[in-house]
């Protein structure tokens, strides 16, 4: 099985570049993938694709470059994980977590016995059968994001970072704002202070921080701060930016032209 280059260069202490993939279009995700990102997070939680876009969506990424393809999946459900991950996922990200429960069922989800329940199959991820080590080695090599999005899981951060096999605690800042009761507001003292509880959590026990931005200048704040696996916008973002800017130009030019 190919190693993660992901995996390794959060271990190696090093920071990883990612994006969002939720147009559910293997010719988007191909292009993202052909840009060189270290990872492209696929969403399926509230992308509107299937698995059938879903395989084309990992097909296109991972023949355009070395971006690893992480999934967003719907809901932490063990049968969920098991089929992107069996579509040839090289992570999950596992939303909305609000117990230590909940966090080490959707761990052992993503993991074959004995470390976990996952089923054992010949899968895409495998090769259909011809990768002779990925069943060995894929318990070390499929990332495991764990989204820290729910006021329950930030008050019980400490024991569920604590569970093993979390490769990036994953700030939802959108969503933990709405669940503390500031919707649409992330920027809240509250969720500042709640954010903040993440981070020392997470760095007392030297587990990559991730979290998303609308900007590289925003992206760079949370790099410096220490956080590792920080995404920057999204195929949606990017094309609505560009066609925006565009039209914005033209009107400036044609003002009082037409």
């Amino acid at each position: 099985m190919k190693p993660n280059r992901v995996k390794q260069l959060l271990k190696d202490g090093k920071s990883a570049c990612g994006t969002w993939v939720s147009l559910c279009s293997p010719l988007a995700a191909e292009v993202i993938g052909l840009c060189g990102f270290d990872w492209v997070l696929i969403d399926m939680e509230h992308g509107s694709g299937d698995y059938q876009t879903l395989i084309g969506q990992l097909q296109a990424v991972g023949c355009a470059g070395e971006s690893e393809p992480i999934v967003r999946v719907q809901w932490n459900d063990a049968a969920v994980i098991k089929r992107v991950l069996d579509a040839g996922a090289r992570g999950v990200m596992i939303p909305g977590v609000r117990s230590v429960e909940e966090a080490k069922r959707g761990i052992a989800s993503t993991k074959y016995p004995p470390q976990g329940f996952r089923g054992i199959a010949s899968v895409r991820g495998g090769k259909f059968g011809l990768d002779s080590g990925y069943l060995k080695e894929a318990n070390d090599q499929v990332m495991v994001f764990l989204q820290i999005e729910t006021k329950e899981a930030v008050n019980d951060v400490d024991i569920i970072l604590d569970v093993p096999g979390i490769d990036v605690a994953f700030v939802g800042p959108n969503d933990l704002s709405a669940d503390l009761g500031h919707i649409g507001d992330p920027a809240h003292p509250e969720v500042a202070a709640a954010i903040e509880r993440v981070e020392k959590a997470a760095k007392a026990r030297k587990i990559p921080l991730g979290t998303v931005s609308r900007s590289w200048d925003a992206a760079r704040v949370l790099f410096e701060k220490g956080y590792q696996a920080v995404s920057v916008q999204s195929d949606l973002n990017f094309m609505l930016s560009a066609a925006r800017q565009a039209l914005d130009s033209f009107r400036a030019h044609s003002a009082g032209k037409r």
